[in-house]
């Protein structure tokens, strides 16, 4: 498993940029807009570690900004820690049979979201390409937020 990015959101992404690379020292690596989803992602990392995080090599600090207005209150400005994953149907089977919940499962063989205790959402992502979708993980609904 690889520590991939903690996930924030921002309501100015042009003032939270400024906090994080004009005044903190940030580099910005990757930006992705999503003109369907209407939003936009900015990938940060520690200048120390942007040669490395432009290589997947670097964890990294990831800026969500939702084009429309939104509030963020009770703490959803923070989004989620995100790891990689060899197997993201073993992890999850095994998960489960821990007492986990899957609260967002694989079912296209990429991507499952969890919680913690405390209620913190981790995003599970399968390592190289997606693997093929399989049962029960296919059909297997939500379950709560993630």
């Amino acid at each position: 498993m690889n520590y991939l990015h903690t996930m924030i959101r921002a309501s100015d992404l042009d003032q939270t940029l400024d906090f994080y690379c004009g005044k903190l020292g940030l580099v910005e690596v990757n930006r992705y807009d999503s003109e369907a989803g209407r939003f936009t992602l900015v990938f940060l990392a520690a200048s120390d570690d942007a040669a490395r995080a432009r290589e997947g090599q670097s964890p990294l600090l990831e800026i969500t900004w939702n084009w429309d207005p939104e509030s963020y209150d009770g703490g959803r400005n923070f989004g989620h820690l995100a790891y990689r994953v060899k197997d993201i149907y073993q992890l999850c089977q095994q998960l489960m049979d821990k007492g986990v919940t899957i609260n967002r499962p694989p079912r296209d063989g990429h991507m499952a979201f969890i919680r913690s205790p405390d209620g913190i959402s981790i995003e599970l992502l399968q390592q190289g390409e997606p693997l093929a979708p399989q049962e029960p993980w296919a059909s297997m609904p939500n379950t709560g937020e993630w």
